[in-house]
């Protein structure tokens, strides 16, 4: 089941991003001083935007947040995050987080989705390209940058392609 996370849900929500996130930095992941507790906080409280979850058997598997981007036209969203437990990967819920956010984008008369991806996130890059998220080639990562911008047509059908 999907649906909107709610405030008590906070500390899963950051435990299962933490999660998320080790799987990518081999070092572990750095600490840079972000409170996620208050970054999801504010996440969950935004009202331009929404974060949703996977729930299964009463447990969260998998989190969403998206808001109206902070650049750009009003017909754009940003897909902030989106991370499924490790120990919940190739079950498709990746992919049903990603279908309810485009549902509720195009409801929300959105026509593109943007998103920034660690460079050597190879395993989510591919996921995004399965979806038909593509580089955006007129801003592409400085030299020192280690994240890629992501854009989607949300008017645009998904690929199918295989489960994530």
């Amino acid at each position: 089941m999907i649906r909107t996370a709610l405030p008590a849900e906070l500390h899963d929500i950051v435990a299962l991003h933490a999660r998320a996130r080790a799987t990518y930095y081999p070092d572990g992941v750095p600490d840079d001083g972000t409170d996620w507790l208050a970054g999801w906080r504010r996440a969950v409280e935004r009202p331009d935007g929404r974060v949703l979850c996977a729930v299964e058997h009463g447990r969260i598997t998998g989190i969403a947040s998206f808001r109206t981007a902070e650049d750009g036209p009003a017909d754009t969203v940003y897909l902030a995050q989106l991370h499924v437990d490790p120990d919940q990967w190739r079950r498709g819920t990746g992919r049903a987080l990603h279908a309810a956010c485009v549902e509720e984008w195009r409801a929300d008369g959105r026509r593109t989705a943007t998103l920034t991806v660690h460079v050597d996130n190879h395993r989510a890059r591919a996921f995004y390209a399965r979806l038909g998220w593509t580089p955006d080639p007129e801003h592409p990562p400085a030299p020192d940058d280690h994240h890629l911008l992501l854009t989607y047509a949300v008017t645009g059908g998904e690929p199918e392609r295989g489960r994530t």
